[in-house]
Parts: C-alpha cells; structure tokens; sequence
C-alpha cells in the first residue's frame, strides 16, 4: 500500500480520478445529448440555439477526460495500460466520435444553408458514435477484464458482446436525457415545451434500463452480486436504490410543474448515484475483477510528486469551469450568434 505518514495515496488518487470521470460525465454528457437530440429537431432556428447553448463551453468540457486519462497514467500505470488494451478500439471509435463532432460544431457555422445539413448530420453522427462506444467500453469494464501476469489476457473483439452494446444503448438515452434537461434551463417556447415531452419518456426509459443493467451485472458477475448484499455494502446498495427512486420521482414531479432547473438537477442525481452504484460494485479494484488500487499503483514518490501537481492544476480547471458557465448562465435566444 502507497502510504506516507497514515495517508494513502491511492486512495486519494482514486478519488480524484473518479471525480475528474464524473465531471466529464455531467458536462459532456449534455453535450453529446444535444446531438443525440438534434434528428427530433428539424428546424434550423431551433438547432442553432441547442448548440449555442454550449457554444461557449463544449471543447472546455472535454478537459475533464483529459485529466482524467492523464491522472490514471500518473498514478495507476498498471491499470492504464491493461484498460486501455482492452478497450482500444472502442476508445478509438469514442475519439473519431469526438473529432467528428468538434469539426462538425466548428464548420457547421461556417457553412451555407444550402450545406449546413451535411454538418448536422455529421454532428448527429459523431455524438452517436462516441457516446454509445463510451457506454460499450463502461459495459465492457463492468463485465471484467481478464489478467494473467500483469498483462492483459483477453480479445481485441471482447466488447463485441450483448451486455457492452446494452451499455452503449444505456449511455445514449443517459446522455440525451441529461441533453434535454439542460435545455429546460437554457431555452424557451416551442423548443423548451418540446424538451419536456421528450424528457418524460426517457427518465422512464432510463429507469428500465438501469433495473436491467443491475440484474444483469448481477448475472454476469457473482462476485459483484454478492458484494452489494456483503457487510455494510447492503446498507449503502439500499441508500442508492432509494435516493434513485427518490431522485426519479422528483424528476416526474418537476417536469410536472414546470420546473426548469430542478429536472436538470434530479437526472444528474440519477448519473451520480449510478456511478455511485458503479464505485461499491468494483471497489477497491481499479481493474475489475482482480487488480485492486495498490497493485496497480505507481511508486509512492511518482504519485506524490504528480499529486503536488495536480493540487496546483485541478482548482484553475475548475475554477475556468465554473466562471465560464457563470458568464454564459441565462436562456439563450433566437439569433444570438456563436462565433
């Protein structure tokens, strides 16, 4: 175990790269949902303000990933090298996603009327691809990643399998939930009463589709099954099962009345006690089901040194994040322009 003085590395480290994960999660989430969103739009007025609303702040988004990548590099090598093997071509898929997206947002401004419909397909396209691999790569994770000498022993076509793609189907209807609670906030008229008739279909299929997932993890993978059920984890699985319905309902209710921040609020109280679900599921292992934190972790004085680092880093990312969506905060209206 890396410990200095009673305090554990690792653990520090996993924390902060389970945070760096669950903010790209959030921020990017509604992004890519926007372009999962985008083929129920077919006005043109309408689709220039989805994307305004996260003009500003789509690729700043994207840092999360980054750091989140970077961070297990620093402080889990072991475990960077064996999931990312695993999961190659998936992780490739998501990035080809993204850069066809990032060029799809930047040209589709640029472009005449005559040939903007090429780039919004190419955003649509784009948000598909890299948020249902990123859903195939969790499911893929989820369902264990076989190692032998430290080395990763399995498939390049491992993901090819029911469970991952379910994943992937998942994520999609995630990702667009998170896409239209966010425009509750960010909109108004047709587009915003449009946004709430979707999003009430897609909690209830999320919610499915969660129930789903969990019985068939707990099918695939005994050991995590039996870890909900074990010690004081029960007490944590029943805490999550609850706050989940507790958050669903509240998500109902608020669409009911028209709420426009408190939709928002509840999907991403049902994305945060999902990865919660995820973290009692695996822990303490990093690559599931057989390398914990401190197996994979890199020598006590790499992590230290990149930990200093990081308590420099981290606050300016997110400090920029927060003033950006501060100075950006408000209903975006026909016309306003991104440049």
């Amino acid at each position: 175990m890396m410990e200095i003085q009673g305090i554990d590395l690792s653990i520090i480290w996993s924390i902060i790269i389970a945070f760096g994960i669950m903010m790209y999660v959030i921020l990017d989430g509604f992004d890519l949902g926007l372009g999962i969103l985008f083929p129920f739009i077919s006005d043109a007025q309408e689709r220039d303000v989805m994307m305004n609303t996260v003009a500003p702040v789509w690729d700043g988004n994207e840092t999360w990933i980054v750091f989140g990548a970077a961070a297990m590099y620093g402080a889990f090598p072991l475990a960077y090298s064996l999931i990312f093997e695993a999961l190659y071509l998936p992780l490739i898929f998501v990035l080809a996603g993204l850069i066809l997206r990032g060029v799809a947002f930047e040209f589709r401004f640029k472009a005449t009327a005559e040939k903007r419909h090429i780039w919004d397909k190419a955003f649509i396209g784009g948000s598909v691809l890299a948020t249902f691999f990123q859903g195939v790569a969790l499911g893929t994770y989820v369902s264990g990643i076989p190692v032998v000498d430290r080395q990763f022993a399995g498939g390049a076509f491992d993901w090819l399998a029911p469970f991952p793609l379910f994943c992937g189907i998942g994520l999609l209807l995630t990702y667009a939930l998170l896409g239209s609670t966010w425009l509750l906030i960010k909109t108004e008229g047709m587009l915003e009463s449009r946004m709430r008739h979707y999003s009430r279909p897609l909690a209830y299929l999320l919610a499915w589709v969660i129930v789903i997932t969990c019985g068939w993890t707990a099918y695939l993978q005994q050991d995590i099954a039996q870890r909900w059920l074990h010690g004081s984890h029960w007490m944590l699985t029943c805490a999550v099962v609850v706050l989940a319905v507790i958050a669903l309902y509240g998500l109902q209710r608020s669409l009911r009345l028209r709420h426009s921040h408190k939709p928002f609020v509840a999907t991403l109280g049902l994305v945060f006690l999902g990865y919660a679900g995820l973290v009692i599921s695996i822990w303490p292992n990093i690559v599931p089901p057989s390398v914990d934190l401190w197996q994979a972790a890199s020598p006590t004085t790499s992590q230290l040194f990149a930990l200093i680092g990081t308590l420099f880093i981290l606050p300016v990312i997110l400090m920029y994040t927060l003033w950006g969506y501060h100075v950006f905060r408000g209903k975006v209206q026909v016309g306003d322009a991104y440049h």
